[in-house]
């Protein structure tokens, strides 16, 4: 697949409320998880990176007002619902446009697998942050392929896949399963990278 057609089934996704919701409950653990590793980001520059209709986005401005948030993802009519407080940039993972070093976090949550260039998209993503910077990427595991539907180009991690990629850019990096809720435990659908750079 490329790009073209998966910004054109995301601009048609943009309509599925149910399946592409604008808004997310802050109580998930994946929205604490992002908050807990970037930390105290009042002043700083985050970028979202898939960012879909800016749910994580939203809640980030919420929880810091003066934080300048970017939400970047491949299809217009998912911007459209960004919130106006959040900048939003039409962009592929892949041709990130940000400078190298000017952000001070950024996270992809269940976007990474979208990208048509794994290794590329991380690499685009290390780039934009800062040393000592902080990454989160939340998707889904390899292991669990086939108990969702997915489109034909979605490609689910191998846990160590990722974090040798995210290694070759990063100081430190991390990774563990995680469930939706933090009092339940994961159940091998979803796995959690942090890294700091």
């Amino acid at each position: 697949m490329n790009p073209a057609e998966i910004r054109a089934y995301f601009n048609h996704a943009a309509a599925d409320e149910e399946h592409y919701p604008s808004t997310i409950d802050p109580r998930i653990y994946h929205v604490k998880l992002v908050l807990d590793h970037l930390g105290d980001v009042s002043g700083k520059r985050v970028a979202d990176i898939g960012c879909g209709k800016g749910r994580f986005a939203r809640i980030v401005k919420q929880r810091f007002p003066r934080a300048s948030v970017i939400a970047l993802d491949l299809a217009e009519a998912m911007l459209a619902h960004v919130p106006r407080n959040v900048a939003s940039v039409a962009a592929s993972m892949t041709a990130l446009p940000l400078r190298s070093n000017s952000m001070d976090g950024a996270y992809a949550t269940e976007s990474l697998e979208h990208a048509v260039d794994i290794p590329g998209a991380v690499a685009e993503l290390a780039r934009i942050v800062k040393p000592g910077g902080r990454i989160v990427i939340i998707d889904k595991s390899a292991r669990a392929w086939g108990r969702l539907e997915t489109p034909p180009w979605e490609k689910w991690f191998d846990e160590k896949e990722l974090c040798g990629l995210l290694k070759r850019h990063c100081r430190k990096v991390s990774s563990r399963p995680i469930s939706y809720w933090e009092d339940v435990a994961p159940d091998g659908l979803f796995l959690a990278w942090l890294a700091e750079k």
